[in-house]
């Protein structure tokens, strides 16, 4: 009898330590659970930050980006677009008698030739639109202009900067009639339209001896070089 207690009594206790281990693994894995949901919550707030400074980090751009359309336009070389490298930033204007100073020269190859030159001595880019419309003494009108020698861009002049053309003052073979000496010289300068009014014109003197000229006078278009000038 004793001895069926004594094995009742060893169940027992054997059961108690069974239900104790049990109980203090359970107790672990719930510690360990806390201890990752702490993980998680730690990563959730980090994210959550992430997000904000995100969030704020975007609002930034964006005001960047409002700012930058503030910023003038540049051309292909970096720099500003003011009609030409090189320049203040003011808006170009038209060439004339006001903006330029225009000297004529006589040339000796081609023979009969003289050579305007135009330069630009405002502070703001200007355009030489077409050819010059010469009048020498009180002629009523003006030479015709060589069609073929017309560029292929307008001639643009920065500050300092000059233009050509050249005038074919009478026949090189003699064969031009109503020859005639004249001593002064008007350049008027065209606009960009037929509309425009250019008033201001240009008046270079002429060699002591005046300009021989004749019935064959006529001009080129304005050059951005002396050697597309001369060439005609």
């Amino acid at each position: 009898m004793s001895s069926i207690r004594a094995s009742r009594t060893r169940l027992l206790t054997a059961a108690a330590t069974v239900v104790v281990a049990a109980f203090s693994l359970t107790a672990c894995n719930d510690g360990e659970g806390v201890r990752n949901e702490g993980s998680s919550a730690g990563a959730s707030s980090t994210a959550s930050a992430s997000g904000s400074s995100s969030q704020e980090d975007a609002k930034t751009g964006a005001a960047g980006s409002d700012s930058a359309t503030d910023v003038p336009a540049a051309s292909g070389n970096g720099k500003a677009d003011t009609g030409k490298p090189g320049t203040s930033g003011k808006k170009g204007v038209t060439c004339q008698g006001s903006n330029t100073k225009t000297v004529a020269a006589p040339l000796n190859r081609p023979v009969n030739h003289m050579l305007l030159t135009v330069t630009n001595t405002g502070s703001s880019t200007c355009y030489l639109y077409g050819y010059p419309a010469v009048r020498f003494g009180e002629a009523q009108s003006v030479p015709p202009v060589i069609e073929d020698s017309k560029p292929q861009a307008v001639v643009t002049l920065a500050p300092g900067e000059s233009g050509y053309s050249s005038v074919n003052l009478s026949a090189a073979d003699g064969s031009g009639t109503n020859g005639h000496t004249e001593k002064s010289l008007a350049v008027h300068f065209q606009g960009r339209t037929a509309d425009e009014d250019v008033p201001s014109a240009a008046h270079p003197s002429l060699p002591a001896k005046g300009a021989y000229i004749d019935d064959s006078l006529k001009v080129t278009y304005w050059q951005q070089s002396m050697d597309d000038a001369i060439s005609w």
